[in-house]
């Protein structure tokens, strides 16, 4: 009898996942969006949807030779950036909402949008929910460390935690950097306002606290304790956990520091004839400097802990920007991380939401 076993048959491959990109929003939308979409079907390969109304986007992808490349799902609303979490429960026909609604039908298995943070966090969890366990979903963004780039969670979907969701938080940070650069076990630290044990508010403490327990003896999670402002930059972690509220301030300070400190060079650099010649001979190097603290570089922020893979791109994305996220989207569920997550963050009894008497 000739022919082959089961343990020689071909493992069946698994198709790229579908990214639904949000083409209404965004402060450059519906062009940019749509001509980053064109680049990360042509440059990069992906899977790519868009979504939202469809004469307008037709005609676009017609321009950029592009509409037998790119279905178009038609959504008739969009949520303004001005908006905020209230605008998922006035605009159920957006284009946001009707990509969550894609993603829970199995007809994709991604979300990028460069929309209002707030419309599209809330649009998202109400549509997609959280995962089995998770307490709320946060935003992870990267820091351009090396030679591993730092995953910092919550930047901004939670202004107010409590010690088991920063908990939570470490491990969806976790997940992501196992994920997205392959760290089988990330160094955890927790962001204060001093690296010795003890120091900051009773959050901070007591997250500190369960993270440390948690994370004796542990496989999968290295327990660093407190970190600093000053070196979220020195790689000292893989990840930062965080309330959204400090985490949303570290990372706007640090876009405002990284755009002052390039402007800076750039003005010194053409100060005089000298500084320009200079300037001729550096470009290269200059030029990997920019984009290393370039936002579009990096995609977006990460919303994580629902069930779907959704990236908030910077509003101000341009196609690029785009492109970049709807390949963040890719790598982050092509990877399963939701799977990841499922591992780290096990069902948990209601009881454990409350933290105990004698913890108050």
């Amino acid at each position: 009898m000739t022919g082959t076993t089961d343990a020689d048959s071909p493992v069946p491959r698994t198709p790229p996942p579908i990214i639904a990109v949000d083409a209404m929003g965004g402060d450059n939308a519906p062009r940019e969006i749509v001509r980053g979409a064109v680049m990360a079907v042509r440059d990069l390969g992906l899977r790519v949807l868009l979504v939202g109304r469809r004469t307008e986007i037709a005609a676009m992808l017609a321009e950029e030779g592009a509409l037998r490349d790119i279905p178009v799902v038609h959504a008739e609303d969009d949520i303004a950036m001005h908006e905020g979490a209230l605008a998922s429960w006035r605009r159920p026909r957006s284009s946001a909402a009707v990509a969550c609604r894609l993603i829970r039908r199995g007809d994709a298995h991604a979300l990028v949008s460069a929309g209002s943070t707030g419309g599209i966090v809330a649009t998202s969890t109400v549509r997609l929910r959280t995962q089995p366990g998770v307490l709320r979903p946060a935003l992870a963004v990267t820091l351009p460390t090396e030679p591993v780039p730092t995953i910092m969670v919550d930047a901004g979907a939670n202004a107010d935690a409590k010690p088991e969701m920063l908990v939570q938080f470490a491990h969806l940070g976790c997940a992501y950097s196992q994920t997205a650069f392959g760290v089988e076990r990330p160094r955890v630290g927790v962001l204060n306002i001093g690296s010795e044990p003890g120091k900051g508010n009773k959050l901070v403490r007591r997250a500190s606290e369960m993270l440390a327990a948690l994370a004796e003896g542990s496989e999968t999670m290295d327990f660093r304790g407190n970190i600093e402002g000053h070196d979220l930059f020195r790689g000292k972690v893989d990840v930062v956990v965080t309330d959204g509220h400090s985490g949303n301030v570290a990372l706007k300070t640090i876009e405002g520091t990284a755009a002052f400190t390039l402007n800076a060079v750039k003005e010194a650099l053409t100060s005089s004839t000298m500084a320009k010649a200079g300037a001729m001979l550096q470009r290269g190097a200059l030029r990997k400097l920019r984009e290393r603290f370039d936002s579009e570089t990096y995609g977006g922020a990460a919303l994580l802990g629902l069930n779907g893979t959704v990236v908030i791109a910077h509003g101000d994305s341009h196609p690029e920007g785009v492109a970049h996220a709807c390949q963040l989207a890719h790598d982050l569920s092509g990877g399963r991380i939701g799977e990841q997550i499922r591992r780290r963050v096990p069902h948990r009894s209601p009881h454990w939401l409350h933290r105990r008497t004698e913890d108050r």
